[in-house]
């Protein structure tokens, strides 16, 4: 229990700032299994699409500090992998 008033202010903005953070994460999730789920389809376009949504949400959520800039980094660079590997698999099919 907060015994002053600025710390009664912080416990409200921390737990408005949890609720954000938890709702982008959610989102984040979301986004990037919709994108593995394109992945075993072999359609490049709509992969290609999906992986440019959760890129940007990836950069929209180091922007504002609810995941780190390095983590936004690895996991947009681990997504590309992926879809690169699933496009060469195709052009070889070819």
């Amino acid at each position: 229990m907060p015994n002053t008033k600025s710390a009664e202010k912080r416990v409200r903005s921390s737990a408005r700032k949890a609720a954000r953070n938890q709702s982008v994460k959610s989102r984040l999730k979301t986004l990037e299994k919709s994108y593995l789920a394109t992945l075993p389809g072999g359609k490049a376009d709509v992969s290609q699409t999906a992986y440019r949504n959760v890129s940007s949400a990836l950069d929209k959520a180091a922007k504002g500090g609810v995941i780190r800039k390095e983590t936004a980094s690895r996991k947009r660079s681990r997504l590309q992998l992926r879809l690169n590997a699933v496009a060469a698999a195709a052009a070889a099919k070819k």
